[in-house]
């Protein structure tokens, strides 16, 4: 309880500190309506890859490949959006085809025995190449695909005394998703039977449960919400698609994970953290009177300096599940 209330602490102050910086551009042109707006959009992806990597490392699997599976579904879901004339089963396609490449890492993981954090990288390098040539092989046109503005899920529009405040369904998905999450590993048998295949596995093969079966599902629904996170990003977010889209988020997802020691709820606080210093950075470079004011390449890289630094204060006294990462052999 107290590393929670430390964690909370550092989580309150990190939100103080944006929020001073944020009133104290004001005076230049930003928008705080605009800031909250963008910074939701940054967090939602975070949120969906983050909770779902929470539950997938308490059975004790790693997917560190959080990056392929978001540049990968981005390019499946745009394409399948095309084909159905809808962002929102574009977006529902990229989280199958992301639980597809979760069950194929946990099938590696268990029943192959593969290093899970190598088969990760693959999939991460793989992707960086394969993002590529899908891009020329569907569209003819390598780096970059714009799509139709009414393939873009519309947001709800919420009135605020500074002005129109327009969230993503997808976001209220992903906070609802936290909240599921918590009440799934912490009030009912499944969480338990979760976080005991990480922590004791040969229990939960006593008690009669296929560990290996339980590991793969929870790698299925921790890459179906990477994939949502991935498809997000073209689909209800930037509007467009390009080789670069993800930006190195999933990694900066998998530090959420790391900073909530596997808690949804923390996960979801540090992708708001995360994800506000972004909107932030973003709503400094596109604001006239900020930008000519503050060097735009030092902008750009608050998210990431924030990782680092948030990685570097909190990776330290982390425990994490006994089994994570290991398979399980029957004995």
């Amino acid at each position: 309880m107290a590393r929670i209330l430390r964690r909370l602490v550092w989580l309150g102050l990190g939100v103080v500190a944006l929020a001073v910086v944020s009133i104290l551009l004001q005076p230049y042109g930003l928008r705080p309506v605009k800031l909250i707006e963008t910074g939701l959009l940054a967090m939602t992806p975070l949120a969906l890859a983050a909770v779902g990597e929470c539950i997938n490392e308490r059975a004790g699997m790693i997917n560190i490949g959080i990056e392929g599976i978001f540049l990968l579904t981005a390019v499946i879901g745009v394409y399948w959006a095309e084909v159905f004339g809808a962002g929102i089963y574009g977006i529902l396609v990229g989280g199958v085809f992301g639980a597809m490449l979760g069950a194929l890492l946990g099938v590696l993981g268990t029943y192959g025995k593969a290093d899970q954090i190598i088969a990760g990288m693959g999939l991460n390098v793989m992707a960086l190449g394969l993002v590529q040539y899908l891009l020329m092989a569907i569209w003819a046109f390598p780096g970059i695909h714009i799509f139709p503005r009414e393939l873009v899920l519309p947001r709800i529009s919420i009135p605020t005394p500074g002005g129109l405040l327009r969230i993503s369904p997808i976001t209220i998905v992903a906070i609802a998703a936290t909240v599921l999450a918590h009440l799934l590993l912490y009030r009912t048998l499944l969480g338990l039977r979760i976080r005991a295949a990480g922590e004791k596995p040969e229990a939960v093969d006593v008690a009669g449960i296929n560990v290996n079966h339980l590991r793969i599902m929870t790698s299925a629904l921790g890459g179906f919400m990477a994939g949502l996170g991935g498809a997000f990003m073209p689909l209800a977010w930037f509007g467009g698609l390009v080789k670069e889209i993800t930006a190195g988020r999933g990694f900066i997802a998998l530090a959420a994970v790391v900073f909530s020691g596997l808690d949804p709820t923390l996960a979801l606080a540090a992708s708001f953290i995360f994800g506000f210093a972004e909107g932030l950075a973003f709503t400094i470079v596109v604001t006239p009177g900020v930008k000519e004011a503050i060097p735009f390449h030092f902008v750009q890289m608050t998210p990431y300096i924030l990782t680092i630094i948030i990685l570097a204060l909190f990776l330290t006294g982390k425990r994490f599940p006994k089994a994570l990462g290991k398979p399980y052999v029957r004995e």
